[in-house]
């Protein structure tokens, strides 16, 4: 029994260096591209947003498969779930409302991050992360919007806090839970929500869908990876521009050097398609969605996973841009296929295709490592800190 206290107070009592998420996080991505697909929230926050529409009867699209069933749905189910049962086994859990201009920031950057997703055909996590891992242009090219877009956003707010101090006024209310301590009962609820877990992935078996219930295993790991070591890559955008900490950009790139090592040997050895999250959404799509998407995501103060995460944190606030995303991602996805728009956002553009596998893979670390520099740089110097 010594043996087990020891590993849960490794897991739940101490906190997961951002540097071993990054590694964990890029480990499980590649592991998941093997087993199904790369990660991604987008498209998982529409189809919830689909299945809203459809209960109101304002989506009569026969097609869509129920939550339970989609794939990145039930993904985003297992990352909540995750993250619930990570802050309850370490008694962080807490219904925090926020105060209610704090609330409309959340759903208005849910609603921009739910646009800015369906013009890049992903969320800062699939259009940017799994994308440039992929190696696909249309993930390099997000990475300038959600830069461009994480200053403007940035400079919102520090223009809110000087000219709207009053709007801001009010504390952060705790209406369950603790963040210190917490109540003894909180980890007995995790453990239930493991069991809970394990009993749903039995019954995916059971059902003939054992795969999604090995979507939601990966999505319970990721859930627990993100809550233990707090890794967030709005901070790894916004840092920079703000305080001119580089860790978390640091760890960023780390993550995503191992996961695009991963996802080339995949590829270049016909275990995965080649053309396996290369979105036709270069450049245009790319640049300006992830412009939009950047503001969001730092006025919601999380992006796609991590808006799922912190929702799981009890953070309210989180869950008016979960609400937002799915709500916008799904009604501006219908307004760009009725109006037949997605055809302008751009083209589906392979690197390798066009340089080779060596130098395509070798570009791709330039760039990332080019990333690390700037940021290392600007630590130093401040040049980049905004106002």
């Amino acid at each position: 029994m010594s043996v087990v206290k020891e590993l849960f107070d490794s897991i739940f009592r101490r906190p997961l260096s951002v540097w071993s998420a990054a590694f964990l996080l890029a480990t499980l991505n590649i592991l998941l591209f093997a087993y199904e697909r790369p990660w991604t929230a987008a498209d998982g926050l529409r189809n919830w947003g689909d299945w809203f529409f459809r209960m109101l009867g304002a989506q009569s699209q026969s097609q869509i498969l129920p939550p339970w069933l989609y794939s990145g749905s039930v993904l985003n189910f297992g990352l909540l779930i995750g993250a619930l049962t990570s802050s309850l086994l370490s008694r962080q859990f807490a219904i925090r409302i926020a105060p209610p201009a704090e609330l409309a920031k959340g759903l208005i950057g849910g609603l921009f991050m739910g646009v800015g997703a369906m013009l890049a055909m992903g969320c800062n996590i699939g259009g940017f992360y799994s994308a440039l891992s992929a190696l696909s242009l249309s993930g390099p090219m997000m990475m300038v919007g959600l830069t461009v877009g994480a200053y403007l956003g940035l400079r919102y707010l520090l223009w809110e806090t000087e000219r709207l101090p009053r709007l801001l006024a009010g504390p952060t209310r705790n209406v369950w839970g603790a963040l210190d301590g917490g109540p003894s009962l909180q980890p007995w609820l995790g453990g239930v929500c493991l069991l809970l877990v394990g009993f749903t992935v039995l019954m995916y078996a059971r059902k003939g869908f054992e795969q999604r219930g090995g979507l939601l295993l990966f999505g319970l790991l990721l859930g627990i990876v993100l809550q233990r070591s707090r890794f967030c890559l709005v901070r790894a955008f916004r840092e920079p521009f703000l305080t001119g900490d580089s860790e978390m950009t640091r760890a960023a790139v780390l993550s995503l050097l191992v996961s695009a090592l991963g996802f080339s040997v995949l590829k270049s050895t016909d275990l995965r398609s080649v053309e396996a999250f290369v979105f036709p959404s270069f450049w245009q799509g790319s640049l300006f969605g992830g412009v939009i998407f950047g503001v969001g995501m730092v006025m919601a103060g999380g992006c796609g996973a991590g808006s799922i995460w912190r929702a799981g944190e009890g953070h309210v606030k989180l869950w008016c841009a979960v609400a937002g995303f799915a709500i916008a991602g799904s009604s501006f996805r219908g307004f760009l296929e009725q109006r037949q728009l997605l055809q302008f956002l751009g083209s589906a553009v392979f690197l390798p295709d066009m340089t080779g596998w060596p130098l395509g893979l070798a570009l791709t670390i330039a760039v990332l490592l080019g990333w690390y520099v700037l940021a290392r740089w600007n630590e130093k110097s401040r040049w980049l800190i905004a106002g």
